[in-house]
């Protein structure tokens, strides 16, 4: 028998947890080789995890130790591979590591290193050990993959392991699958196509054709269906990375793994990489938290300019990343030559919508009655993630139709026992209605047909995502709920209602629309509503912003909010921004105002004059009490050209505002309430709101519906809410015109 070690107590243990640790991950890679055709990952934590839960005595050694030894264990390991893979035979045992002697400060190495030492020929039966001793370490092997035959025959070399990342483009998706992304997939098609498919002409020509497309917009927009139904039609090799899917916890992992993804997308050039949720690993370097963070956001950037032509041998690499947070970005990966290009998939349209319904439905049964545009009229604010929840809640809303059919169908009677035994009717219901649809046929099940009811049904069910993100909406204010008003109406359709629902109109007589609106007056008088209005007559997306709440204590953070507002906007084009209680906002600038309220008029300014970027579809709406404070650089003709005075209702636009107060109410708008509205000098609609209420306080005093004595006392109680009327009568007469000039 071998001589056994005799060392002290921790290098006995250490060179022992070696052997068996050894041998653990020897079992681990034959059995993964076995499943998968390929060998075991050796990273230590992986490893660790296993042994961990594959090896109960193992399991049992402190996490230190363990995780020491295998750290040892793992750099053998990795060369016993290597060697095997290059087909050499060496053949050795751990016969060596029972040599080390105790006054050897660094034994255990020295141990591992003679793992290689030559084994004899043969060994004797009397040499062998018993199967109560200790195993010893010549058992342990270390065998080449050239391992002899029976014939002499050396046997085929293992192949290197093939990388196990997913090239196939693909196949569940089709742009056909698609609606209302025609402009998008024109983009697309001018950026993608010609270098996917013909890469010469740019490798000729020396043309280097874009290496990176930012897909940005609000969530469920499609941004991610779009680029695997794109990759899916080119057929091309299509790599996909979800960002936080590379994260490891070991340092260096992340890095490696995204220089594989690279790697391997220029071995199969011509090739697609998708990253989606990309501003997860990408955060901006000077404000990311860990510097992991960092080193992936450098690792891209230098991954990316090795995707030059020159580097690729000609066959380009075209990276495609999706996020609804593009400002979060590093600014690095947003300049030429990484993500040159960048597409804004915004809020859909009514005719978008339309579309994506009809592509969404193709393959159902539909009845008659649907009607597409009715339902992309009252789907304002959906993106397509929320339209496919809304067509998968009408189905369900038809199957439901069959379920209530299924009850009440002629033929056996659902026999219903009086409850018994604590068994609910509701559990005997149920179990008869399972008997009865188990004992229906399958011939006997009628066609189901998904109807506009059905629709009707799932709508009120559906919250668009734009809601639940802070992205723009429809108002649901209309013109019936405003009160008189009559020639502010007239004024807001021409200046904003019209450009939208027909733009034609002002291109054919070759001007443009005014884009800004300032609705001035006493407080209460509806200016708030009639902005609502706008927005809903027309059917716009609307975002309303209170002056003071874009304001920030820390430093830039008031202008930053001011810019995401008109990003939104441009987001979910048409759209209508109203900025109530403007002169919080944007006050005049003299020298009493502090530096950083000046700021914030400035980035207003820049914004409305649509510098850097687009102001068309994008329309502002202003309201305020006090006009005589704001900047006047703010109502310069470009920017809140228009001016409209909103008074006090006349004597009689009273009465119309408390008819429109009290349309849905069980009260009956006599003649004696309408004089009594008229006798209401100096009130405004808030003033008549506010004179319902109060005859309602009256009337639950009672237990009795509102009468028109209720109205009487309320009047007593209130009085009008403006009392300096010659401050707006001065104002209007300098703007009596429509402008402050």
């Amino acid at each position: 028998m071998a001589p056994r070690y005799r060392g002290n107590k921790s290098a006995s243990l250490g060179h022992g947890l070696d052997k068996e640790i050894y041998q653990a991950i020897r079992k681990l890679d034959e059995q993964h080789l076995d499943e998968t055709g390929e060998p075991l990952s050796l990273v230590a934590h992986t490893i660790y995890d296993r042994i961990r839960r594959s090896n109960s005595s193992l399991n049992r050694r402190p996490k230190k130790v363990l995780e020491d030894s295998i750290e040892r264990v793992l750099d053998i390991f990795k060369q016993d591979r290597a060697v095997e893979e290059d087909g050499d035979i060496i053949e050795g045992d751990f016969e060596g590591l029972e040599e080390n002697k105790p006054d050897e400060s660094n034994g255990l190495n020295k141990s591992i290193v003679n793992m290689w030492a030559p084994q004899p020929k043969a060994q004797s039966s009397s040499q062998r050990p018993s199967e109560n001793t200790t195993p010893d370490v010549s058992s342990l092997r270390v065998t080449a993959s050239k391992r002899r035959g029976a014939g002499g025959e050396s046997a085929p070399k293992r192949r290197k392991p093939e990388s196990s990342i997913d090239k196939s483009p693909p196949t569940h998706v089709s742009l056909a699958d698609l609606g209302g992304v025609d402009d998008i997939i024109q983009q697309l098609e001018e950026l993608i196509v010609l270098p996917m498919t013909r890469p010469q002409i740019f490798s000729s020509s020396n043309v280097q054709p874009p290496r990176g497309v930012l897909l940005h917009g609000p969530p469920g927009c499609g941004k991610t269906m779009i680029a695997n139904a794109f990759a899916a039609e080119l057929g091309v090799p299509f790599i996909a990375i979800s960002a936080p899917s590379i994260i490891s916890g070991m340092s260096g992992e992340s890095e490696k793994a995204l220089r594989d993804h690279f790697e391997e997308a220029k071995k199969v050039a011509p090739c697609l990489i998708f990253m989606d949720e990309i501003d997860a690993i990408t955060p901006k370097r000077e404000s990311a938290q860990r510097e992991m963070e960092k080193r992936i956001v450098a690792q891209l950037l230098t991954c990316m300019d090795d995707l030059a032509l020159a580097k690729t041998d000609g066959k380009p690499v075209i990276v495609l990343a999706a996020t609804n947070r593009p400002d979060s970005l590093d600014p690095a990966l947003r300049r030429g030559g990484r993500f040159d290009k960048e597409i804004n998939l915004t809020v859909p349209s009514e005719p978008v919508r339309e579309q994506i319904l009809r592509a969404l439905t193709r393959d159902m049964n539909l009845a008659d009655d649907l009607d597409f545009k009715f339902l992309a009229k009252g789907t304002a604010g959906f993106v397509g993630a929320d339209l496919n929840d809304l067509v998968s809640t009408a189905a369900t809303a038809a199957i439901k139709r069959y379920l209530d059919l299924l009850k009440t169908s002629p033929g056996e009677e659902m026999d219903i026992e009086e409850p018994s035994n604590g068994v609910s009717k509701k559990v005997l219901e149920l179990r008869q209605l399972i008997k009865r649809a188990r004992g229906t046929p399958h011939e006997a099940d009628p066609q189901i047909y998904v109807s506009n009811a059905d629709f009707l049904t799932a709508l009120p069910k559906i919250q668009p995502s734009s809601k639940r993100e802070g992205f723009a909406t429809i108002p649901a204010t209309t013109w019936a709920d405003i009160g008189s008003l009559g020639s502010i109406r007239e004024e807001l359709v021409t200046a904003i209602v019209e450009p939208i629902r027909n733009p034609e109109i002002y291109s054919s007589v070759g001007i443009s629309a005014p884009t800004g609106v300032l609705l001035w007056g006493p407080p209460g008088c509806g200016k708030t509503l009639l902005a609502k209005a706008v927005a809903n007559e027309s059917r716009a997306n609307f975002i309303s912003i209170k002056g003071p709440e874009l304001l920030n204590k820390y430093v830039g953070e008031s202008e930053r909010a001011v810019r995401q507002v008109f990003s939104r906007a441009r987001s979910s084009v048409p759209c209508v921004i109203f900025f109530d209680e403007l002169d919080a906002l944007v006050p005049r600038r003299d020298d009493t105002m502090s530096e950083a309220s000046a700021r914030v008029v400035n980035t207003l300014l820049t914004e409305l004059d649509g510098l850097g970027s687009s102001r068309n579809g994008i329309y502002v709406i202003a309201a305020t009490n006090r006009p005589d404070i704001i900047d006047p650089a703010m109502l310069r003709p470009g920017r809140l050209e228009t001016l409209l005075f909103v008074n006090l209702p006349g004597r009689d636009e009273r009465p119309e505002v408390l008819r429109t107060l009290v349309r849905n109410l069980p009260i009956e708008m006599t003649e004696d309430l309408e004089e009594l509205a008229r006798s209401c000098e100096g009130f405004s609609g808030a003033d008549l709101g506010s004179l319902l209420r109060r005859a309602g306080y009256s009337a639950i005093k009672r237990r009795d519906t509102i009468k028109f004595e209720d109205f009487i006392a309320a009047k007593q109680q209130i009085r009008p809410s403006v009392t300096d009327m010659k401050k707006y009568e001065s104002l209007k007469r300098v703007w009596g015109g429509g402008s402050a000039f």
